[in-house]
């Protein structure tokens, strides 16, 4: 099935139709591509955002580090966000969040004192996608890796316990689980990990304001994105699909919003993998974040062949996904 392949390419694919229709109201993005939203790519190749350029900051850095420890993935994922932050190729209005966090990094500072503290963006989340996706690891480094990535540039609670659980959507769907059981899957993991401050990883970034131990931080983080995942269930379960999917779930210019509105629009037809990058793009908020993470999951479950095949050549960077797929697949 190419599962690694169909999910990164599909976050590539949700990320180029969401470019266009994001900052855009739900009433102009109708009026131009229908209730359906844009199916189609547009543009030889057709272009990605800061998403999907993240996306394989993280994939690479993954494949390069030889040991999956703290001390030897953070200066390999530094490398990897540096090296977007200075590339000729960002130029896609990335988030202030990453930009700011990305030149404290490039500056040498320690990743603790880089990050931005009370961001919970989607730009951590968004991004995490390839440690879904990685064989080998353990569920405890998975869950380290993902935590991790996320803390070096968004430094909230809510960023680390939804990144985690957007790396965990991916990996359940390429291990099998059924979409129908996906919601119960996550929303189990939220309990089960509650507490637990990976505090070999995350060091001291739980002394923030309001806090006053290192369980009461991520607590926050795990309960806001439990909220956003009843949002789904309950969106789901009243079975009304028609309109902006923001209005069930959020906008998803925050995290637990993200994986929520994705995770929603991908379970009104997740066997329709068009259809759901396309409802995700048709989205008033941060429609390319939203129909990446779609995508994503859409692929993860279904494979490479289950996206248009004409698609792949056409996407912007189709090489470089191409080549973490193929590690993976």
């Amino acid at each position: 099935m190419r599962v690694a392949s169909g999910s990164l390419f599909g976050l590539a694919y949700g990320d180029s139709l969401g470019r266009p229709t994001e900052f855009q109201d739900y009433g102009s993005i109708v009026a131009t591509y229908g209730v359906q939203g844009p199916r189609e790519l547009t543009g030889d190749p057709a272009r990605v955002t800061d998403d999907t350029q993240m996306a394989l900051a993280v994939g690479e850095a993954l494949l390069a580090a030889r040991t999956f420890t703290p001390q030897g993935l953070e200066p390999v994922l530094r490398r990897g966000f540096v090296a977007w932050l200075k590339s000729p190729d960002n130029t896609r209005s990335p988030g202030m969040t990453c930009l700011h966090a990305c030149v404290g990094l490039a500056d040498g500072l320690p990743w603790l004192e880089a990050t931005q503290a009370r961001s919970k963006g989607c730009g951590a989340n968004m991004r995490v996608t390839p440690v879904g996706l990685m064989p080998g690891l353990s569920d405890d480094q998975r869950a380290a890796v993902a935590q991790l990535q996320a803390a070096m540039t968004h430094g909230h609670p809510t960023a680390l316990a939804a990144s985690e659980l957007t790396a965990y959507a991916v990996f359940f769907l390429s291990s099998g689980v059924a979409p129908a059981d996906i919601l119960a899957a996550l929303r189990e993991r939220c309990a089960e990990q509650r507490t637990n401050y990976r505090g070999e990883w995350l060091g001291e970034l739980w002394r923030q304001p309001g806090y006053s131990r290192p369980e009461t931080f991520i607590a926050h983080g795990w309960d806001e994105c439990a909220d956003a995942l009843d949002r789904v269930g309950q969106a789901l379960g009243a079975g009304r699909y028609e309109g902006d999917p923001c209005r069930a779930t959020g906008a998803g210019w925050v995290a637990e919003e993200a994986l929520a509105t994705a995770l929603y629009c991908y379970l009104i037809s997740p066997d329709e993998p068009v259809a759901v990058v396309g409802r995700a793009a048709a989205t008033s908020g941060d429609s390319d974040s939203i129909a990446c993470l779609a995508g994503a999951f859409a692929g993860a479950s279904l494979g490479l062949s289950a996206w248009p095949p004409e698609w792949q050549n056409q996407i912007e960077y189709a090489e470089r996904l191409a080549r973490i797929g193929r590690a993976w697949d």
